[in-house]
């Protein structure tokens, strides 16, 4: 496997590993993470491979060469390479699951871990959650002790395609969902997508936080504003933003 990562176009390879770090600068930036917390990743189907923030690195001293190569497996490319995030199962399981999404990200983002802690989905109160998500935000079931102790980051990207794929959610039109007592994943076609939604999400977490403290007997919005909102940003008939 050295040797085929070796082979690569050492452009691509530098390009991914600049543009997770940037994502990664990112989450900071905007609020999402602090200390160490938080990861995102890139995948690239046709080379094989993913780049992820390592483990327990500070953002401040991070840098682009930092960033770890492994297969689509989760195996380590690069020698003396520093450890990945934990989390790397679990973006492993969501790549090899959702065929679409070519960049996730994890935070605990202060109001989207509210909800996770709560146990509840996040309800589409508003416009500003339609633009981005149709629908609820789907929030995970409880892992067992079983999966906890056998292979907790994996069972996590488990349980988080097991709520997709039993609800029949597209995880393309919603990309995010809450890890029970845990945090948010969001995702997307690029790293940068995924980044800008786990910003969307936990906007829409705090709205509606406080739409529920305002009025704990709000409807959720019809699905012809849902509709509206949401297809005028997203497919063949969109016209939101410049062409």
């Amino acid at each position: 496997m050295l040797k085929t990562l070796h082979e690569l176009d050492s452009k691509v390879l530098t390009d991914m590993k600049y543009r997770v770090w940037q994502a990664n600068l990112a989450l900071a930036k905007a609020n999402l993470v602090v200390l160490t917390w938080g990861n995102a990743s890139e995948v690239n189907r046709e080379l094989g491979i993913i780049v992820i923030k390592p483990s327990g690195v500070p953002y401040e001293t991070m840098t682009a060469d930092q960033m770890v190569v492994t297969d689509l497996a989760g195996n380590l490319l690069e020698e003396g390479a520093l450890n990945p995030s934990s989390d790397l199962p679990t973006h492993v399981y969501l790549y090899q699951q959702f065929k679409g999404v070519n960049g996730i990200v994890h935070t605990h983002s202060k109001y989207a871990v509210m909800w996770a802690q709560s146990g509840r989905d996040i309800p589409a109160y508003g416009t500003t959650h339609a633009d981005t998500f149709y629908g609820p935000i789907p929030c995970t079931r409880q892992l067992t002790e079983d999966e906890v102790v056998t292979a907790y980051e994996r069972d996590t990207g488990k349980v988080i395609a097991e709520r997709f794929i039993n609800d029949q959610i597209d995880p393309l039109a919603v990309p995010g969902v809450l890890t029970i007592g845990h945090g948010p994943f969001t995702w997307g076609v690029t790293v940068e997508k995924a980044v800008e939604t786990a910003i969307v999400l936990d906007e829409v977490a705090h709205m509606a936080l406080f739409t529920e403290m305002l009025n704990d007997h709000r409807d959720v919005l019809p699905n012809y504003v849902l509709d509206k909102h949401y297809f005028r940003k997203h497919g063949k008939h969109a016209y939101y933003g410049q062409r």
